[in-house]
């Protein structure tokens, strides 16, 4: 496809990344003559110093040949703009814009993004994004991610594999037999920053992380298997009553109707805005980093604690005080913090400082963004490894070349593992006998090199 990416910050430049390397057409546009050269010295794309929003620039990066545009500028205005000059002159066809602003996502005002007035077909906030993330995290304790496919029937953990787990040391193959009701299949292991798709004669080690494709009915049982048996929190405190704070914290109120929320923010009438739309939320308004104001919090209580400032530094700050506060080792141990983190570099603070999740927004936005590019019946797809693999959702249909056929004869590129298939509202962990049929919607983890073949195997026609 030819594609055109509005601009080129950390967002811009993964996206332009991952495509041009899935062997996309990429011109990308920015107004900084910095992060062009970046790209150019980086990327194998057309890069283009220019406003997004003139006419003469996307006739420059040759729009009337677009088939989708992607304004991921840092503001939220000339992204809408981008996106209707896209339309209302050169004719794009697919138009995806990120919007952080509240104001633009309110419900009520959904009908103003059609063809006749903000032709916008696909809005991505990452506020929102986010929230939603956490809260799935929160949902499964002991997994580092919970991500769902196929109506909610098929899930996705991310687990981290700790000493006491006693699935340790034994083959894939072996088990299956060790858990003969557990509906879960191991796609992926990442170990010493080394991932792979893993073969039945291999097995996990303390201090991987593993991808499971799973059953979405036995979370609790696969958590236990791998070994973690942590209750969901219902103490948790969030620093930081930004959009993503405050976003999280109504979903929480929506659906987990026995957990506790307080949120400490600093800016005073952020506050009482926080505490005139929350209604079971405790807001407290002060700095997250006082000590006063984290005793007054309830900090030591908490089960779970979210920095989720817009501050990095402070975010890390959160969790040495999280220490700070703990009586023993124990309690730092039980205790799950998370921070909101968007440079880099701070990730490798990690283990050091005892956070349990670092949460990267840059990756988040990506993969709500790749979802709405892929080709063919492909209905959801979930970045992972920093984008160089994808957990992919597609349906069978008529035409497709899997159809009648079984697993270990269906030719698929070893870079593609079929990890879980929804038949008829019952989920199949396939074996390598199983045979494909219509309507089957396929649950597989696919390296991004292999996408274009993904996308052929799963074409309309």
């Amino acid at each position: 496809m030819n594609i055109i990416i509005c601009g080129a910050g950390r967002v811009g430049f993964t996206i332009a990344k991952l495509l041009s390397e899935q062997g996309h057409s990429i011109t990308i546009i920015d107004q900084s003559s910095e992060d062009i050269q970046k790209i150019n010295d980086t990327l194998d794309v057309k890069a283009i110093v220019g406003k997004g929003t003139y006419p003469s620039i996307l006739e420059k990066a040759n729009a009337s040949e677009a088939d989708m545009i992607i304004a991921v500028t840092r503001n939220d205005e000339i992204n809408m703009l981008i996106c209707q000059i896209a339309y209302s002159i050169f004719n794009i066809q697919k138009k995806i814009a990120r919007i952080r602003s509240q104001d633009y996502l309110n419900p009520k005002f959904t009908r103003v993004y059609n063809k006749e007035n903000l032709p916008i077909d696909v809005i991505i906030s990452p506020e929102i994004e986010i929230a939603k993330s956490i809260q799935r995290k929160l949902e499964a304790p002991g997994a580092l991610d919970n991500v769902p496919f196929a109506n909610n029937k098929i899930r996705l953990l991310e687990i981290l594999i700790k000493e006491e787990c006693k699935s340790i040391d034994i083959k894939l193959n072996d088990l299956s037999k060790k858990y003969p009701k557990l509906e879960a299949n191991i796609i992926a292991i990442n170990r010493e920053d080394k991932f792979f798709i893993p073969k039945k004669n291999d097995s996990v080690k303390t201090n991987d992380k593993i991808y499971v494709i799973i059953n979405s009915s036995q979370m609790v049982e696969t958590l236990k298997a791998f070994g973690h048996e942590e209750k969901i929190s219902k103490k948790i405190l969030i620093i930081g009553g930004g959009n993503i704070g405050f976003n999280l914290a109504k979903n929480m109120e929506e659906t987990l109707e026995t957990v506790r929320v307080k949120i400490v923010e600093k800016d005073k009438e952020r506050a009482e805005y926080l505490a005139n739309e929350l209604n079971n939320t405790i807001i407290i308004n002060g700095n997250g980093l006082d000590e006063e104001v984290l005793t007054e919090a309830n900090l030591d209580e908490s089960e779970t604690v979210l920095a989720l400032t817009n501050d990095d530094e402070d975010n890390l700050m959160v969790s040495v005080l999280v220490e700070k506060f703990a009586k023993d080792t124990k309690e730092v141990d039980d205790k799950r913090t998370m921070a909101l983190i968007n440079k880099p570099n701070y990730t490798l603070l990690q283990s050091s400082l005892k956070i349990d999740d670092i949460i990267d927004p840059r990756m988040n936005t990506v993969s709500s963004i790749l979802k709405h590019i892929h080709k063919g019946t492909i209905e959801n797809a979930y970045t992972i490894s920093n984008g160089e693999y994808e957990v992919i959702e597609a349906e069978i249909v008529e035409t497709s070349e899997l159809i009648n056929k079984e697993i270990k004869n269906a030719n698929l590129p070893d870079e593609i593992r079929i990890g879980a298939v929804l038949r008829d509202d019952k989920v199949i962990i396939p074996r390598s006998d199983f045979i494909f049929q219509k309507d089957d919607k396929v649950v597989f983890i696919a390296k991004k090199d292999s996408i274009p073949t993904v996308e052929n195997i799963f074409r309309l026609i």
